[in-house]
């Protein structure tokens, strides 16, 4: 038999040289180029674009293969974080994104923000998970941006800083009697009962009949139903231990929601109102005085406002159904809304020792719509309580000297997330825009830096060759004593909550020290 490569030359040489069968199509390349040179030199420029094609793909290739990662700084993980950066990996198939937290912890206003009785609220967490799993993407958490680093010396070891931390403050009241015990920001009393550690001390008192709570927003709604809801009803939620223990022992019967403005101005949505209407135990206080003519004044407003307003005005005006008349007929508790108020000044007790109530200026308003403005009357009220909750909102602090901080807005200055003055620096969030909107809002607002940032990247506007990124950084943390926490890390501590909890039927119990974490870290 004759050799196998003598063989395959042999029949390869057939088909290319054979006449074509009766009936049948000739190939390209075979008898019928030689008939018809036309057709030949057609089929040939077709080979050479193709083979053209193959070429420029590769060199593409290697283009993308050759060209530098770029490397991207994020600081802050929560929601505006964690959506900016996946944003930037979802549409740079090479970027590398770090993201700088001060919590040993990620996951930001989601953890330590969202109500413990709202979990759905809470399962973003599983797609910010997905994106801190990436290959791409790196947690370093238990970095104090600002302290431990720089933000020049990020810039200098990243081609893009995105500056995402949020608003970690709350606004003053500036009224007299402020500082006195019994008076807490809503913002750190969220902290507490959510498990933040620097509130993790807070330890209110709740002995006394009546609460305040100063603005009427969907954090002081959030405060409210907290301070009103059965104890029992929160023992399945993430809630602490410790502030659960508070709460079993509150004396509170009475919460007042106090606004500077009337009913078509108030902030909450219309879910929080409808949570506060049917929680259990309790009834709403509402004055029919105050929604008197509202009926033909929202005709015209936008439908979600026409909504939350008729709401209201169904239950300060009419009888309550028969499944709501039984539910509040034994109700123990109650909850009120005041319009038409503005703090004056904390009025303390007799001892001068703590806050015994609140002095309040009616006001009226100016101007109509959302932007009506509360000015006073010239009238005041005290009202007695011994509890006040300021929730008159968030605001942004100065991350470093070298970015640029409007102290008026509380934001930092910027166009479409790219930071004024400052190429190569931007924001996201709460710090871009102030402290509004809901998660979905965040989101929308992060995707859109991340566009600004990639936009910029592709029109050569950021520092060309390679950057260091974490490796430069690293260094300089570790030369500071400082220990960066990683998601995995993050997933050690993660898996003891739920252990924790697991014995009370709860999905986690939070842990609130620091020192603590690292050292089931091992630190």
């Amino acid at each position: 038999m004759a050799p196998r490569c003598w063989r395959w030359w042999h029949w390869s040489t057939w088909r290319r040289t054979r006449p074509p069968l009766p009936g049948s199509t000739p190939t390209s390349g075979g008898s019928d180029e030689v008939r018809d040179p036309a057709n030949a030199k057609v089929l040939r420029k077709k080979r050479r674009r193709g083979q053209l094609g193959v070429k420029l793909g590769k060199l593409h290739l290697l283009a993308l293969l050759l060209e530098q990662p770029p490397q991207i700084c994020v600081v802050g993980s929560g929601p505006a974080g964690f959506y900016t950066a996946q944003h930037l990996l979802k549409h740079h198939p090479q970027a590398h994104v770090d993201i700088y937290e001060k919590q040993l912890v990620p996951f930001g206003l989601v953890r330590f923000g969202v109500a413990p009785d709202h979990p759905e609220v809470k399962n973003v967490i599983n797609t910010f998970t997905q994106t801190a799993r990436s290959a791409r993407c790196a947690f370093r958490g238990n970095v104090v941006v600002g302290r431990d680093v720089a933000v020049p010396e990020l810039r200098a070891a990243y081609h893009a800083v995105v500056l995402s931390y949020g608003a970690e403050d709350h606004r003053a009241l500036e009224i007299p009697g402020e500082e006195l015990p019994g008076v807490f920001s809503a913002r750190a009393f969220v902290g507490w009962y959510n498990g933040l550690p620097e509130n993790r001390e807070l330890a209110p008192d709740l002995s006394c009949d009546t609460a305040v709570i100063l603005g009427q927003g969907n954090v002081a709604l959030d405060v409210a139903r907290i301070l009103l809801t059965p104890p029992e009803h929160l023992e399945k939620t993430d809630i602490t231990e410790a502030a659960l223990g508070v709460l079993r022992q509150s004396r509170v019967k009475t919460v007042w929601i106090v606004g500077r403005r009337g009913p078509l101005q108030v902030a909450f949505t219309i879910k929080e109102l409808r949570e506060m209407i049917q929680l259990p135990g309790t009834r709403p206080i509402l004055d029919p005085a105050d929604f008197l003519g509202l009926q033909d004044r929202i005709k015209d407003v936008p439908r979600p406002r026409k909504r939350l307003t008729e709401l209201l005005l169904r239950t300060a005006t009419e009888k309550p159904g028969t499944e709501d008349a039984a539910r509040q007929a034994p109700a123990s508790r109650a909850w009120g809304l005041r319009f038409f108020r503005s703090p004056q000044q904390v009025l303390p007790s007799p001892d001068g020792r703590r806050a015994a109530g609140i002095r309040l200026a009616v006001t009226r308003l100016e101007g109509v719509g959302e932007a009506a403005r509360a000015v006073p009357t010239g009238d005041t009220e005290d009202l007695p309580c011994g509890l006040v909750l300021s929730s008159v909102g968030y605001k942004s602090r100065p991350i470093d000297p070298s970015v640029p901080f409007d102290p008026k807005l509380g934001v930092i200055p910027n166009m479409e997330g790219r930071v004024v003055d400052v190429p190569g620096l931007y924001c996201s969030g709460w710090v871009k825009r102030g402290p509004t909107g809901v998660i979905a809002t965040t989101m929308t607002d992060s995707f859109l830096t991340g566009q600004m940032l990639l936009q910029d990247l592709k029109a050569g506007l950021l520092p060309p060759g390679p950057r260091p990124g974490y490796a430069a950084i690293e260094a300089l943390l570790s030369s500071r004593g400082v220990q960066p926490v990683s998601f995995s890390d993050w997933e050690k501590l993660d898996a003891e909550e739920v252990s924790r909890g697991k014995g009370a039927g709860k999905p986690r119990e939070k842990l609130l020290d620091p020192q603590e974490m690292l050292g089931l870290l091992g630190r």
